[in-house]
């Protein structure tokens, strides 16, 4: 039996495709495969079991962010975002480095995954992947987009774009837009977005700046609580 199959035998939904709250505890014997870390693969958005079923899972019970339960709250009724890449854009990215952290290796967390820039996975062009361009995707270690896989979570939550000088030295929130997500820009804008165009449009940025002011200005924007 899949992963899917074992957990929806486990937690029995209803007529509905509703479960009851099924505790982390509970996947021992024939569940133990369900065993999950922070992402939980098998029911996390992208997953097969996510496609057939509205997933929530429960991180308050204990400290930390590992998930301690999981339920079904009823049927998926939203059309799946197709999630393959096209054969030549894998190839293209597969040996890049990671465009967030710099490196590339084959260790779990350092291995190179091929990330869709657009978080929300909403795009019907991007779910095609006949109508797919490079410029969609971009080259990421696992670490590096796990962490994105979270904030783009809290982002469709609260439609609050995450803003970029959370990293001390970068300069401007966003590249484009606000913190505001709307429908027209989307994801373009933010750090997470495309961080290759934050970094190009901040040097667009600061050297139209430092034509018109001191280098004390320009070190101030770039790290406002440092001092000489």
């Amino acid at each position: 039996m899949t992963k899917k199959e074992l957990f929806i035998q486990l937690a029995q939904p209803d007529n509905e495709g509703k479960s009851r709250w099924v505790d982390v505890s509970e996947f021992t014997g024939p569940y133990s495969v369900l065993t999950l870390g922070n992402g939980g693969s098998w029911c996390r958005a992208s997953s097969s079991l996510a496609k057939e079923y509205i997933v929530e899972v429960d991180k308050n019970q204990t400290s930390g962010n590992s998930i301690d339960a999981v339920r079904l709250n009823g049927f998926n009724q939203q059309q799946n975002f197709n999630q393959t890449i096209r054969p030549d854009i894998k190839e293209y990215y597969q040996n890049k480095r990671c465009v967030m952290l710099g490196i590339k290796g084959f260790s779990e967390n350092t291995r190179i995954e091929i990330d869709h820039k657009d978080g929300r996975k909403c795009d019907e062009r991007v779910s095609n992947p006949a109508t797919q361009v490079l410029e969609d995707f971009q080259p990421l270690c696992k670490a590096a987009n796990d962490v994105k896989r979270q904030i783009c979570k809290v982002c469709r939550q609260t439609n609050k774009r995450w803003d970029a000088t959370n990293i001390l030295g970068n300069p401007y929130p966003f590249y484009e837009g606000d913190e505001n997500y709307n429908t027209e820009l989307g994801c373009v804008g933010c750090y997470q977005y495309d961080p290759v165009q934050y970094r190009k449009s901040c040097v667009r940025k600061i050297s139209e700046e430092a034509s018109s002011h001191t280098v004390e200005y320009i070190m101030q924007r770039l790290y406002p609580q440092t001092q000489n």
